[in-house]
């Protein structure tokens, strides 16, 4: 099974190694639009995070949903919506993820355990500045 690996980014200029993070290069689509970004691989969030911008670029309408979903931490008092689009990273076949779609435009796309990780397996090597992802057993 195919893996790819990538480094840790800095997103703006001037920041020092400590605050490269795991950025992963993804085409987000839905019938309606399609974008790419980098999406923060985030082992420790629960759900997987859509900016307010991307889901109005990718054709949702904030007024036409209907799947309320709660998040939490920093982001416990901002309204969100659960929607779902198609994720392609590299190569790999396209998958339907899953996200809370929040008002906050300030955060970054969030990969998370529900259910990013769920359809890959990622290891992180740190002391490299380094990662890999690989689709999960059951995918080509």
């Amino acid at each position: 099974m195919k893996t790819i690996r990538l480094s840790y980014n800095r997103i703006e200029a001037g920041q020092t190694i400590a605050s490269e993070l795991a950025y992963l290069p993804i085409t987000l689509s839905t019938a309606n639009g399609s974008v790419e970004l980098q999406g923060l691989l985030d082992s420790g969030s629960t759900v997987n995070v859509l900016p307010y911008t991307v889901g109005l670029a990718l054709g949702f309408s904030w007024e036409q949903q209907t799947i309320p979903i709660a998040l939490t931490g920093s982001l416990s008092k901002v309204p969100a919506y659960g929607v779902i689009v198609t994720g392609q990273i590299a190569s790999f076949l396209p998958v339907e993820l899953a996200f809370a779609w929040t008002q906050a435009a300030n955060v970054p796309l969030i990969l998370g355990q529900v259910n990013f990780f769920m359809e890959f397996d990622v290891c992180f090597f740190r002391s490299q500045s380094a990662f890999e992802v690989k689709p999960k057993p059951s995918r080509k």
